[in-house]
């Protein structure tokens, strides 16, 4: 993948939002699943963040395959200031690259890789980081935005 892929979310608010509509440059992150420890302190750090990226002039969107309705109460609950795209059925995922097999205690099953791209103004993928560790996963892409 060298450009952003021409996919549509759904929003936190249930209407469509096409990923090429959003103002870039532009970082999504994906995540497997609100309200678990990890990606609460990944969207709780990219949250810290957001005035950071704001003013590089980077948007930021985290995705998985949880409802808006999900996305609404996890934002909610940890005040979340990063928006969140739902991706239901999984196209945005496929599209990406990142709904892969994972393995857990010797059990195998689909999932979201934790990953996070960045495009910049032209809509290119500048980074990519694949198998994410969330501790100063954020800071990390924030400099890499900044450098852009």
């Amino acid at each position: 993948m060298d450009t952003m892929p021409d996919v549509t979310l759904t929003g936190a608010d249930g209407a469509p939002l096409k990923l090429r509509d959003l103002p870039l440059p532009l970082v999504v992150y994906f995540y497997p699943k609100d309200d678990t420890s990890g990606c609460t302190r990944e969207a709780q750090d990219f949250s810290a963040l957001a005035g950071d990226f704001a003013a590089a002039g980077v948007t930021v969107l985290g995705v998985s395959k949880d409802s808006p309705k999900s996305h609404a109460k996890f934002a909610a609950k940890y005040d979340l200031s990063v928006p969140l795209g739902s991706d239901e059925d999984g196209s945005v995922c496929e599209a990406f690259g990142v709904w892969v097999e994972k393995s857990m205690y010797g059990k195998k099953y689909m999932g979201i890789e934790r990953s996070t791209f960045l495009f910049d103004g032209d809509g290119a993928l500048k980074n990519d980081w694949r198998k994410v560790k969330v501790p100063g996963h954020a800071d990390a892409v924030l400099a890499a935005a900044k450098a852009l």
